[in-house]
């Protein structure tokens, strides 16, 4: 039988631990407190923007706490008060010290966005895909002090298609992620024992957080496999990006075409009827499905064609 209203303390951040968020609270348990990031100035407004965790625990109506830093007093007495017996991570984005860690009785769990010990950090599903994997998944493990290292609790694992991006991924694994965590909790009250098992740090890779400058194509430099992959791993953001007449140019999707002619790195190749563009890569070529123009909404390769009145032959720098 489950315990009644076991008091959980919840902390996350972005979209993708909403989900978790949800499932928690829709379930038989009592969320006592969120602790999420303080809300930062973003957009070209440089406008106060809560997290859409704080959104979500608001709309819930449960308590929040936004410390810039966890590792005080203040911060450590305000966890401590909230008398929890656990703590659900998902993404949250601060470091979590042992004592507090400590604090829990019935353990500290968290979601993570890879197959652990595979892509630990920031960027798990970004590198995932940028590397080409076939496989991609889901984790639950106890929280350790070491980035991403606790023991494994579970695991989902799926099949990555080549042509999903982030932002697909990162939806679909929110949500496995909230159902795996449901689960877990699930068998904590129902005092089911737990198979926990220690990552192997031999095989531990790391997912590093993506910059804007990697996202830059040089044509020159790069296959047309792995700038697919590039523009798939970076897409929603920060998005793969070159110059065209001057202005930053966006490929939001494209397929690998080394099938094609022979086309110089960065050359445009335009079909007679103008429905498809292609780029010469180093070892062939792409063909563009979504592109985007600076200041301009995505289209498709024969609405940019048409709307920028595209030569066959310029290039992209």
């Amino acid at each position: 039988m489950i315990n009644k209203k076991p008091k959980i303390i919840f902390a996350g951040t972005p979209d993708f631990a909403v989900p978790t968020l949800n499932a928690i609270f829709k379930s038989d348990y009592q969320i006592s407190l969120v602790l999420t990031q303080p809300d930062r100035k973003s957009g070209r407004g440089m406008i106060l923007k809560s997290s859409p965790v704080k959104q979500k625990a608001k709309e819930l109506n449960i308590p929040i706490f936004q410390p810039e830093r966890l590792n005080n007093d203040e911060a450590f007495q305000k966890i401590i008060d909230v008398n929890a017996d656990i703590l659900i991570v998902v993404a949250y984005g601060l470091i979590i010290p042992a004592k507090i860690l400590d604090i829990f009785v019935k353990g500290s769990y968290n979601v993570h966005a890879s197959l652990l010990p595979l892509w630990r950090g920031a960027a798990p599903i970004h590198r995932a895909i940028e590397a080409g994997d076939s496989k991609i998944g889901v984790t639950i493990m106890s929280v350790a002090p070491e980035l991403d290292s606790g023991d494994i609790v579970r695991k989902k694992i799926i099949d990555l298609a080549k042509d999903a991006n982030t932002g697909d991924m990162t939806k679909l694994l929110s949500e496995l992620g909230a159902e795996l965590m449901t689960d877990v909790l699930k068998d904590i009250y129902t005092n089911k024992p737990l198979k926990l098992v220690p990552q192997k740090e031999s095989m531990a890779t790391y997912a590093n957080k993506v910059s804007k400058l990697e996202a830059k194509v040089v044509w020159k430099d790069i296959t047309s496999e792995i700038i697919v992959r590039k523009i798939n791993a970076f897409n929603p953001s920060p998005g793969v990006f070159c110059k065209f007449r001057g202005k930053i140019l966006k490929i939001w999707k494209a397929y690998n075409e080394n099938d094609t002619k022979k086309i110089d790195p960065g050359k445009l190749y335009l079909q007679a009827e103008k429905n498809n563009i292609f780029i010469g890569t180093i070892d062939g070529a792409i063909r563009v499905v979504e592109i985007q123009l600076e200041g301009k909404r995505k289209m498709t390769a024969r609405e940019f064609i048409m709307a920028n009145k595209v030569n066959d032959g310029e290039f992209l720098l």
